[in-house]
């Protein structure tokens, strides 16, 4: 029976020298694959300058952003094919756009992480267009707010906000049925970590403040990771732990590099120890547990969202401690998976991690075999979008 084709786009190209961000794509390319289907990635860069220096310069940004790329969807086995759009999608890298039309006029499912896609021809073309929210709370306040609406011209909206809908959940539906899913993860690429870790530093791989500004909506300011992490600074000055941050800040945040190496915070360069998909991998295994701080969006609208980094952690049998995002009756928590909300909480999360760190980490393995394995995240949703399983 012929395999049948399922499209994911997303802004992969754009963000070259983060390997976790190409991770996120990965997954469900991957992911889908191992499900049967074929699979084909589309990007956009935009290269439309009008000085012609300008434009040289864009256009060696561009080739080094196709060579990431084109090194992402081949790091990992058999490569996957892609198209990249440019110059407002009048050109096409990696296929003849007529190419890309008809192999989206026969997909089954196109899969647009964040409403990427902008191409009305594209849209048209694919039989089932699905919206995938992985920043929950931002797109939706943006379409309340009337900001922007990303929403439009899809058929069915599934996000990575478990708690959407509920009433202890402040992100707005927007009349929209959301279905909620996982982040998927591939074990077969991320197996339990064989290195005793348990002497190693508590890491995470995290943008300061990201590409999205605070939002205030119904009275409530919604804020960033930057917000929250100030709130734990003094962290390692409350433990006997090590603690390192691949941290993406701006130099004009030195207030705030100059707080967390005051307290005690290592910070390395995210695109020296995680530049790509194998050394974004190796930073996740050689770790001993993660430290996950939401994005205040995430935690004060009690969203439900859980990292697919940190997911990555927990198949990696590295234990995860993971503020609290309404997490409580969504994964079993305490062993494997600690969760907090305070200074104080997290201090003794750290406590217990250090008196059973063995028992953790085989407990991190079990939570992602049982939560986030891939076939049956990326089964479930496409049971419940209406497509089969298995091509």
């Amino acid at each position: 029976m012929k395999r049948r084709t399922i499209v994911v786009v997303g802004g992969l190209a754009q963000r070259a020298g983060y390997g976790g961000h190409a991770w996120v794509f990965l997954q469900y390319l991957l992911g889908f694959r191992r499900l049967g289907y074929d699979v084909l990635f589309v990007d956009r860069l935009e290269t439309e300058w009008c000085a012609d220096d300008d434009a040289r310069r864009r256009s060696a940004e561009q080739t080094r952003n196709i060579a990431y790329l084109e090194r992402a969807m081949s790091a990992i086995g058999t490569p996957i094919p892609y198209a990249v759009l440019c110059d407002g999608g009048t050109r096409v890298i990696g296929m003849e756009r007529d190419e890309l039309i008809d192999r989206m006029r026969r997909s089954v499912m196109l899969l647009d992480v964040m409403g990427f896609l902008d191409d009305d021809e594209l849209l048209d073309a694919a039989p089932l267009r699905v919206f995938l929210d992985v920043d929950p709370g931002f797109p939706q306040m943006w379409r309340a707010l009337g900001w922007a609406d990303l929403f439009t011209r899809h058929d069915a909206y599934v996000t990575i906000g478990a708690n959407i809908g509920r009433s202890d959940c402040r992100i707005p539906t927007g009349g929209v049925d959301w279905l909620t899913t996982r982040p998927p993860v591939v074990l077969e690429h991320w197996p339990a970590a064989r290195d005793d870790a348990s002497t190693a530093a508590i890491t995470t791989v995290a943008a300061w403040r990201g590409p999205f500004s605070s939002i205030e909506y119904e009275g409530e300011t919604y804020g960033l990771r930057a917000h929250q992490f100030r709130r734990f600074s003094a962290l390692p000055r409350r433990t006997d732990a090590s603690f390192e941050l691949a941290l993406d800040i701006d130099p004009a945040d030195e207030r705030d590099r100059d707080l967390l190496l005051g307290d005690g915070w290592a910070l390395a360069e995210p695109r020296d120890v995680a530049a790509d998909v194998g050394s974004y991998r190796s930073y996740v295994q050689r770790s001993r547990a993660e430290l996950m701080i939401a994005k205040g969006m995430y935690v004060q609208a009690r969203s439900g969202w859980f990292s697919d980094r940190s997911a990555c952690y927990l198949a990696s049998g590295r234990p995860v401690l993971a503020q609290d995002t309404g997490l409580r009756d969504r994964y079993p928590l305490g062993a494997g998976l600690l969760t907090f909300s305070t200074l104080e909480e997290a201090v003794v999360a750290v406590e217990r991690l250090d008196r059973g760190y063995a028992h953790h980490a085989v407990a991190a393995r079990r939570i992602a075999e049982e939560y986030f394995d891939s076939d049956r995240v990326l089964g479930l949703l496409l049971r419940e979008l209406g497509v089969a399983a298995s091509a």
